[in-house]
């Protein structure tokens, strides 16, 4: 017999590409079943919001998921995006004209400038539709739904421009790719940095989190569990890349690097 307890966490619908699972009260878990990055819906008493919408080819399955709450997307309020990774917000478009949509700054003015490579579009082979984001989130703000109070904290390391939403009273941590299930690390792209990483991981094992919402996996019921593991992991990550950083001579390498940037400097002269 297995010691692991049942799930909290109830699927009130699985389909081909998507299964949905309640989270908690008004509270949606949408886990797309490729590549594509969890959506959630949170239906407050003022407002509805998703976070994170997965890719567009998987927007019918996310109609699907939502028409089983008897939710339209002319019913969503607000689109928001935890980083600009197209796996979490290929099909942000689709909600154009209906709901704002709402980012970092950082990660808008990616979106916006439509940064492929920061926002991986040839990995996902994500249609070239340009993405509008309305609202400019910053650290401290304060996402308010009524029944639900959501907290928008800065959380770099997997990106420059990851945000992580926090309902202090209801303990519900919506982490995106920076804390995942068993500690699991969702990687470090582009503008991310490990030592950054373990900052926001640190500022998340302070919180009274009591459900894990991330952008990838299972729901989670033990997220201290999952922060502590990540954070070890991080740690080692970082002593893996120094060694990494000696072994390949760094110093012989980087004076090159800073030889062609002080020639092209010289062009200007």
């Amino acid at each position: 017999m297995s010691d692991r307890k049942p799930s909290p966490f109830k699927t009130l619908f699985d389909a081909e590409v998507a299964t949905l699972i309640q989270a908690a009260d008004d509270v949606y878990q949408i886990r797309f079943k490729n590549r594509a990055a969890n959506a959630y819906l949170v239906r407050g008493s003022k407002r509805t919001i998703m976070i994170d919408v997965g890719l567009s080819t998987n927007y019918p399955s996310l109609l699907a998921c939502l028409g089983h709450l008897g939710v339209t997307p002319e019913m969503i309020d607000m689109v928001v995006l935890s980083h600009e990774h197209l796996d979490h917000i290929g099909a942000a478009y689709h909600f154009h004209g209906s709901a704002y949509i709402a980012a970092h700054r950082l990660a808008a003015n990616k979106i916006m400038l439509r940064d492929d490579f920061s926002m991986l579009r040839k990995m996902f082979n994500e249609p070239n539709v340009p993405i509008d984001i309305d609202i400019w989130l910053e650290e401290g703000n304060l996402i308010d739904l009524g029944n639900f109070r959501l907290n928008v904290m800065y959380t770099p390391g997997h990106t420059s421009a990851c945000i992580t939403l926090f309902d202090q009273d209801k303990g519900l941590l919506f982490a995106a790719d920076t804390l995942m299930p068993g500690g699991v690390m969702g990687g470090v792209f582009g503008s991310g940095s490990i030592a950054d990483y373990i900052q926001s991981l640190e500022r998340l094992k302070g919180l009274n989190s009591k459900i894990l919402l991330s952008g990838h996996g299972r729901l989670s019921d033990t997220p201290q569990d999952d922060v502590r593991i990540a954070l070890q992991r991080s740690h080692a990550l970082l002593e893996d890349t120094a060694q990494l950083f000696d072994a390949l001579d760094a110093r012989s390498n980087f004076e090159p690097i800073m030889q062609s940037v002080r020639d092209l400097n010289k062009l200007d002269d």
